[in-house]
């Protein structure tokens, strides 16, 4: 039986590589979500032992109460974010927004007539929005895949409006080394078991470990965020601290 293509490129790239630069972490991810599409929404159902959709409601109830905001889900996948966003914003424009077609057209299948959301292809480190043209942007388990992080965090800065919200679930870091190396094993492990049953290849989910290796931990990430003009709102742990909600505001001007 062939091996399709982008199975045998991710197949081909040993655990960590496609993070060694940008550009490798930009195409990797492309073909990583290619590949999980199909499966995506089930994954993180069963990575998160049925947590998830919990998570994402906690996501959405952070967000401030605005009439009819600018909406953008950013790395949105199959877009239950967007509709999320859609539904508590009736008035608003939601735009999600990956990376990822073949996640968009999954997203645009499970979006029921009547609610306006629109899906973009698009590159998070190239964000094809005005200035000061958002009041929310979300993201569920976008950081953490950003190509370059600072620029992200910089233009998450720049693309809100004065007093706009963004808000990110991810998996998080901790600070202390020996939770680190708990948490890499643990999502190794259990990475590694679902990359073998779903697509006999470890390394599919196994490099969320591996992302986590060279992602910054909870208190520098809010550091970063706070140099790209970013305040930090709340940051909310869940799972003894393994995921982490954190939203910021950008400041308004004086």
């Amino acid at each position: 039986m062939t091996t399709p293509p982008q199975v045998a490129v991710l197949k081909s790239m040993h655990t960590g590589d496609h993070l060694t630069s940008p550009d490798r972490m930009r195409a990797y991810n492309r073909e990583l979500f290619r590949e999980v599409a199909p499966r995506y929404d089930f994954i993180t159902r069963a990575l998160s032992l049925g947590r998830d959709a919990a998570w994402k409601r906690a996501l959405i109830e952070s967000l401030p109460e605005v009439a009819a905001p600018a909406c953008v889900d950013l790395a949105c996948g199959t877009g239950d974010i967007a509709r999320m966003l859609a539904k508590r914003y009736p008035a608003g424009r939601v735009i999600g927004a990956d990376l990822c077609s073949e996640m968009l057209d999954l997203a645009t299948s499970r979006t029921p007539p009547g609610l306006a959301v629109e899906y973009r292809v698009m590159d998070m480190n190239n964000l094809a929005f005005d200035d000061a043209s958002l009041d929310v942007m979300t993201g569920g388990y976008a950081l953490r895949n950003a190509p370059d992080l600072p620029r992200l965090l910089q233009d998450v800065a720049t693309k809100l409006k004065p007093g706009g919200v963004a808000a990110f679930l991810d998996f998080s870091k901790p600070t202390h080394r020996a939770g680190q190396v708990i948490e890499h094993a643990l999502l190794k492990f259990w990475g590694g078991f679902w990359g073998l049953v779903l697509h006999r290849n470890p390394d599919v989910y196994g490099y969320i470990a591996e992302s986590l290796d060279r992602y910054p931990d909870r208190s520098t990430l809010e550091r970063m965020a706070t140099g790209a003009g970013l305040t930090v709102m709340s940051s909310r742990p869940f799972y003894f601290g393994i995921m982490n909600l954190l939203v910021l505001r950008r400041a308004y001007d004086d």
